[in-house]
């Protein structure tokens, strides 16, 4: 059974920075995307950033050149590197792990069937 456990969410100031955790399995990473998803009250989820198993990152708009994910070496662990952090970014993140979907990974939910219980990120102006 798939496992996503992520961690690292807390509350911070506009302009901080975060680094959320998932935990998975080198298995998983090595024969999924994987990818952070955010949900805000009253909105739909949505994709913040995916990783593929070549190592092609994809990111929103809304979070492109504040937001890095990566993989640790044993690739048990994705990492979401947040700076520049803003009010709107404040959700409930999510990590997912799903079958591959071409060279660079999908940030539609659909394509996900693996999601971790999600951590809290707060951002306040």
């Amino acid at each position: 059974q798939v496992q996503l456990v992520e961690s690292g969410g807390s509350s911070v100031q506009s302009g901080g920075s975060l680094r959320l955790s998932c935990a998975t399995s080198e298995y998983i990473s090595s024969n999924s995307c994987l990818g952070w998803f955010r949900q805000a009250p009253g909105k739909e989820r949505e994709g913040v950033a995916t990783l593929g198993t070549r190592g092609i990152p994809s990111y929103a708009d809304s979070v492109r050149g504040r937001f890095t994910i990566s993989q640790d070496g044993t690739k048990n662990t994705l990492y979401l590197n947040m700076n520049d952090l803003k009010p709107e970014d404040t959700a409930m993140y999510y990590c997912a792990a799903g079958p591959l979907s071409g060279i660079v990974c999908s940030r539609f939910n659909y394509r996900y069937n693996y999601w971790g219980q999600g951590t809290q990120v707060t951002v306040s102006s």
